[in-house]
């Protein structure tokens, strides 16, 4: 039995991850407790069962994650001007969810930056879309972790999150797959976070 789950994680990791998310976004007071707490778990867990890429140099990491995040955020940024265009409310759900849960202390950037989304890449890439790749194929493992993903964190009740998840999950996925680098995922997301709450943030 513990073989078993040993080789097929995902079976008892994908209950637990969703418990989590839900216990952090249950309460917003010790939401980044939680989070934290969640991702820590999940990233331990997730390092026990893969193996980490890490197959570029550090110069092209950082160029790739660069590149990547800002191209992240561009498609954020554009998909929030389009949906403006429509009859559809996304400036509402924005707002709130910013005034829930938006890092506004050094504090919370630093949670960021060493836990929380290390965390999640380590979880959503490293294991979630490495262990599909058991049962399915790479393209197909991808879209179904993005998927998760996103479905995770419409545990937030921020359906605008749910669709902004998806698509940089087959984004980060599919450069996790081409550079088979951890760290350059790691610095895309960081610079999508940073350009989506510091530098430019959404008008909203």
């Amino acid at each position: 039995m513990i073989n078993f789950f040993k080789q097929h994680p995902l079976i008892f990791m994908l209950p637990l991850a969703f418990f989590l998310y839900n216990l952090a976004f249950e309460n917003t007071a010790i939401f980044w407790y939680m989070y934290t707490f969640a991702m820590l778990t999940l990233m331990s867990a997730a390092i026990i069962f893969v193996k980490i890429y890490d197959e570029l140099v550090t110069w092209k990491s950082l160029i790739y994650g660069l590149g990547y995040g800002t191209l992240l955020y561009g498609l954020i940024a554009i998909g929030f001007q389009l949906l403006h265009l429509t009859p559809i409310d996304v400036a509402g759900p924005v707002k709130s969810f910013l005034s829930d849960f938006s890092p506004f202390s050094i504090w919370h950037y630093l949670l960021l930056m060493f836990i929380i989304v290390p965390g999640e890449e380590i979880f959503w890439r490293g294991l979630v879309q490495q262990k599909l790749k058991q049962y399915i194929s790479t393209p197909l493992s991808i879209l179904v972790s993005s998927i998760l993903f996103g479905s995770a964190l419409a545990l937030g009740n921020f359906w605008p999150g749910i669709l902004a998840g998806i698509v940089a999950g087959l984004i980060l996925g599919l450069l996790y797959e081409w550079k088979k680098s951890l760290p350059v995922i790691i610095i895309a997301h960081l610079v999508m976070i940073i350009l989506l709450f510091l530098v430019l943030p959404l008008p909203v």
